[in-house]
């Protein structure tokens, strides 16, 4: 069995790598260059680069001058998203652990063990790491051995888990319910930036669908609104955007009302989000044939249950796509937020930088933030693909039979 496997890996690689002379000349010509590239970037990360500018700063990388005796509820947050991707990954999958969940798990349980000790994390601290990843796992295969036997109703309502987090996760960093408040000024780092992508992300998405649907709709207040709104605010670069919001709230106004500048960039952000949303809503809406609004209208539907139940789903399922791309974009124009003066990771990047016991340790530190912003994206680019492999519509009717 072991002979038929690697003699069927060998025939695998000549068919895709070796098909013909041309081929395998690319080949080689390829894995040349990127072994020559990895070995250059190996020697420098390993032996010329100093990462003591991100040992030294990891905290303030992390959560920026989130005050430290208050960090508990970081860490209790953490655990808590830690047991619901667990949860959520568990009832997906079910049982089985196939190639790409393997792969995940290595990829996390080596991030946990390797990252502490390469920013020498005191014992402590690593082992909370640690014992987060073991969250995770372990959740996630007690999900999947044991949550198939839920009731559908069960399964159906633990998407709302994740509303109901994001709350009590608020609660913690900001306070409230007893806890001490913690000023927004006081976020920062990969903190600030997640809290204001999610932020924009979970308000930008029914704002930009509502949007969508006005756009198409016969009322005509209705219709040129949305459309000088979605066409103003994409004429607009999001920086020009960011200094109103920051600028001309504060005078419009009062001084009692204005929100934290924390919070207009947040609310920026999602207005902006929402009209690139709302078009690629409305191109998942132009996708479905309006035979489908008419069948369900000759089944006896109003108009508000043909569009929920009929028409909206097929048109989201086209989108899904493009509205994910939105948000990994929303995620990366978060780095603007730190030309208005806020400390997200690129403003702790450059505070960092211009310290003097850091100068010249530029490619290190934005190193650092390329993977910081990759794994945030990557894990947006799998929830999505997840995502549209369970809308399938062939997935469907598979689970379903």
């Amino acid at each position: 069995m072991e002979r038929l496997g690697a003699d069927r890996w060998v025939l695998r690689l000549r068919r895709e790598l070796f098909a013909s002379r041309t081929d395998g000349v690319i080949t080689l010509v390829l894995v040349g260059l990127l072994l020559g590239l990895g070995g250059a970037f190996l020697r420098w990360a390993l032996f010329q680069a100093d990462w003591a500018v991100v040992q030294v700063n990891s905290t303030l990388f992390a959560v920026g001058r989130y005050p430290l005796d208050q960090q508990w509820r970081l860490w209790l947050l953490t655990s808590l998203l830690a047991a619901a991707t667990g949860l959520s990954w568990g009832v997906l999958r079910g049982r089985d652990w196939p190639p790409n969940d393997r792969i995940a798990a290595v990829l996390l349980g080596g991030l946990a063990l390797l990252v502490p000790l390469f920013l020498q994390l005191s014992f402590a601290l690593q082992a909370r790491w640690w014992a987060i990843a073991l969250l995770l796992l372990g959740v996630r295969w007690a999900a999947g051995r044991w949550g198939n036997p839920l009731p559908p109703p069960w399964r159906r309502g633990l998407p709302l888990l994740w509303p109901v987090l994001y709350l009590v996760g608020m609660v913690l960093i900001s306070g409230g319910l007893g806890l001490m408040p913690v000023r927004p000024s006081d976020w920062g780092g990969l903190l600030m930036t997640l809290v204001q992508s999610t932020f924009a992300i979970l308000l930008c998405f029914p704002l930009g669908l509502a949007l969508a649907l006005g756009r198409r709709s016969e009322l005509p207040l209705l219709r040129w609104g949305s459309v000088i709104y979605i066409e103003f605010i994409r004429g607009a670069p999001l920086i020009t955007l960011l200094f109103l919001g920051q600028n001309i709230l504060g005078f419009l106004l009062p001084g009692g009302l204005a929100p934290d500048r924390v919070w207009r960039a947040a609310w920026v952000l999602t207005f902006f989000a929402a009209a690139y949303v709302a078009e690629a809503v409305r191109s998942g809406l132009a996708a479905v044939p309006r035979g489908q609004m008419e069948a369900a209208r000759a089944l006896g539907l109003p108009v508000p249950q043909a569009l929920i139940h009929v028409v909206l789903p097929q048109a989201l399922r086209v989108a899904l796509p493009a509205t994910v791309g939105q948000f990994i974009t929303l995620l990366q124009d978060t780095t603007l937020l730190s030309l208005i003066g806020l400390l997200d990771l690129l403003g702790v990047a450059r505070t960092v930088m211009a310290n003097p016991a850091f100068l010249g340790k530029n490619a290190e530190v934005y190193l650092l933030l390329a993977v910081l912003f990759w794994c945030c994206c990557a894990a947006l680019g799998l929830g999505s693909r997840a995502l549209e492999t369970r809308l399938n519509p062939n997935t469907l009717s598979a689970a379903r039979a």
